[in-house]
């Protein structure tokens, strides 16, 4: 009997959009590699991008097993109309959960201490210097009219809780990051 292939492991056989997920190893990342998105992975080039660019950034962390992250794929980040407006108006980086935990700690302590409750997968808006500015609920980011055609999305459109002091945040060596809740480590 031939093993079924992991999810990571079935591509399509002639896409019509690759980004740079592709490059990555990561079995959630893959999933995302041929969306319409124009999806980066956490690192320089996404926050050189946004600063060279003056975009906010949009981030999304899910992770492979995470039921709800595929469903918001399906509605989301596979309509090419939804992706158009994602990729003019952000600069749109994909986390694992699972290979970055110190990124998803900074930004699920930001979602807390907005909401006092959190899950996956989790949207959250940056500025190019990755402080958050606000977040959104699967069902918020889900629904069709949020990135309807024809509205400059901004992150004011959404919930903002207290802007976190979260300084810090970058591919580099690990740095303090006080959010105002608690300490909490950097990305490394």
């Amino acid at each position: 009997m031939t093993p079924t292939p992991m999810a990571a492991e079935i591509q399509p056989a002639n896409p019509a959009h690759t980004n740079r997920l592709a490059r990555e190893k990561s079995p959630y990342l893959l999933q995302h590699a041929h969306n319409p998105v124009d999806w980066y992975p956490w690192g320089e080039e996404a926050f050189a991008k946004a600063r060279r660019d003056n975009k906010p950034i949009f981030l999304s962390i899910g992770y492979s097993t995470c039921h709800w992250c595929h469903v918001m794929a399906h509605e989301s980040f596979e309509n090419e109309e939804t992706a158009a407006i994602m990729n003019r108006e952000f600069v749109n980086i994909k986390v694992d959960r699972e290979e970055r935990p110190d990124v998803d700690r900074v930004y699920m302590t930001f979602v807390q201490a907005t909401t006092g409750g959190g899950g996956w997968p989790m949207s959250v808006w940056l500025t190019p210097d990755l402080k958050p500015l606000a977040y959104a609920r699967f069902e918020t980011v889900c629904r069709r009219d949020l990135f309807s055609t024809g509205r400059s999305i901004r992150p004011a459109r959404f919930y903002q809780g207290p802007r976190a002091n979260c300084s810090g945040l970058e591919a580099g060596p690990r740095k303090n990051c006080r959010t105002g809740i608690q300490n909490c480590g950097g990305p490394s």
